[in-house]
């Protein structure tokens, strides 16, 4: 074909995205068709009277969309028909809620044929999958669980199993079969945002327990427990949202030995748990009778799919689960469980992991070179950074300051449960912007940190 050159001077989005509707438009239109080669960026950009950067975020957005692929040393190609996605479709990839801890989306094209390959192959039984179902999953459905969460090191029996609606979801369920308006439950004194949404809506009384660099304190959940007679006790204990800390194997040991003496339950929210390659082994494994180990999938494969693998810590215990989630949640999605399902059973959700986790660790490099003038807890495997801001800079002064950019950041009060106040964020480095979009939104961050801090000085 001849120079493509796309129509975006009458659009009103941004040129980048423009550049991305106007290829879908013309791939719509058969003026582009499958396999034609995309000019090089460099060109295109002189073409356009436009800089290089803005192209290749044009390029990056047709990619995520599905439109093109690209070949290192050959170029960008334009994909099959059957990826173009409607307007109505267009628009929903642009809904995105940046303030949640999501991990990076996939783009090799490779995994995506796979994963659209996994989804064709569930929607050939579409009409069973519209039906209620149980709360927790079939048979076969369970038994993918069980596979996966061997990769955890954990084996328990089928019966203990549930395939639950999310973590969010399966948190609720669980205290609704052990605690009542007025109970306490006791958790990290900076613990995760939606366990705190969730004891407020139950009237529950949440303790947050001290912590040092690895995790609680045992003398300090001792301590509680004989002072307060919690219904449970909860805990992220992998790449902690939102410090990033994971608690190391001979802490877990001593925690587990306190649950285990005082038969306290134990909700192990171990959302994180699945995307180091050496992660401790979970509390459920010190602590299997009192335990509720919850391995939702939204950070490893995609929250999305609103499922989790849960653990109960008997079959009694799981039944009451099993009640509860039929009250507040019915079930899982049957097409949602039949996708992961299949995904799991093929290797793509572990490929999906393994891409999470290279690309987690790059996006983490560029933090570090970026905030290098910056205080900060991170991991290499996890999906944020928690910022400590300098004297004298507050953290609505920086919200202030970036309500412009799409960098997911997310205040110190969100998840404090007794900490002392502190000026930190948690900043987000997934999600589906691209390494280029995140490299411009953290030089903006560490530019307006400064400002502000220049000014106060």
């Amino acid at each position: 074909m001849s120079f493509w050159t796309p129509r975006i001077e009458h659009s009103t989005k941004p040129r980048y995205l423009a550049i991305a509707d106007a290829l879908a438009q013309d791939i719509r239109d058969r003026v582009l068709l499958p396999g034609d080669r995309l000019p090089p960026q460099r060109r295109l950009a002189e073409a356009l009277g436009i800089d290089f950067t803005t192209v290749s975020r044009g390029y990056t957005e047709a990619l995520k969309r599905g439109l093109v692929e690209s070949h290192v040393g050959r170029g960008t190609f334009v994909r099959a028909p059957k990826a173009v996605l409607s307007d109505a479709d267009d628009r929903r990839a642009q809904e995105y809620d940046q303030t949640m801890n999501a991990p990076p989306e996939p783009t090799d094209p490779e995994l995506l044929d796979r994963m659209r390959d996994g989804l064709r192959a569930v929607s050939a039984n579409l009409v069973p999958l519209l039906r209620y179902q149980s709360p927790t999953g079939g048979e076969q459905d369970k038994e993918a669980a069980s596979s996966w969460l061997s990769i955890r090191g954990m084996v328990p029996n089928l019966d203990r199993i549930g395939v639950t609606p999310g973590a969010h979801a399966t948190m609720l369920a669980v205290l609704c079969t052990l605690a009542r308006p007025g109970d306490t439950v006791l958790c990290e004194e900076i613990t995760y945002a939606g366990l705190k949404g969730i004891a407020a809506k139950m009237g529950l009384n949440l303790v947050g327990l001290p912590m040092d660099g690895q995790g609680i304190l045992p003398c300090a959940l001792t301590q509680a427990i004989a002072a307060h007679q919690p219904k449970a006790l909860y805990l992220n204990p992998t790449l902690h949202n939102p410090t990033t800390l994971t608690i190391p194997h001979a802490r877990r040991l001593e925690i587990a030995e306190v649950v285990n003496r005082h038969g306290l339950p134990l909700i192990e929210d171990d959302a994180y748990g699945f995307i180091p390659p050496d992660a401790p082994a979970p509390l459920a494994t010190s602590a299997p009778e009192h335990t509720w180990h919850i391995g939702g999938l939204a950070k490893c494969i995609g929250a999305g799919l609103r499922l989790a693998y849960t653990v109960a810590p008997n079959n009694r215990a799981a039944f009451a689960m099993e009640s509860a989630l039929r009250a507040t949640s019915v079930m899982s999605s049957p097409m949602n469980t039949a996708l992961a399902t299949r995904w799991v059973l093929d290797g793509t959700a572990d490929q999906i992991r393994r891409f999470i986790r290279t690309e987690t660790a790059a996006r983490q490099e560029m933090a570090a070179e970026l905030l290098s003038d910056s205080v900060f807890q991170t991991n290499e495997h996890a999906f944020n950074i928690w910022l400590r801001l300098p004297d004298g800079v507050s953290t609505v002064a920086v919200l202030t300051a970036m309500s412009n950019t799409k960098l997911g950041l997310v205040p110190f009060d969100a998840f404090a449960a007794g900490a002392r106040p502190s000026a930190h964020l948690r900043v987000c480095l997934g999600g589906p912007a691209s390494r280029d979009e995140l490299r411009r939104n953290l030089l903006e961050l560490s530019n307006r940190i400064w400002e502000i801090h220049s000014g106060a000085a």
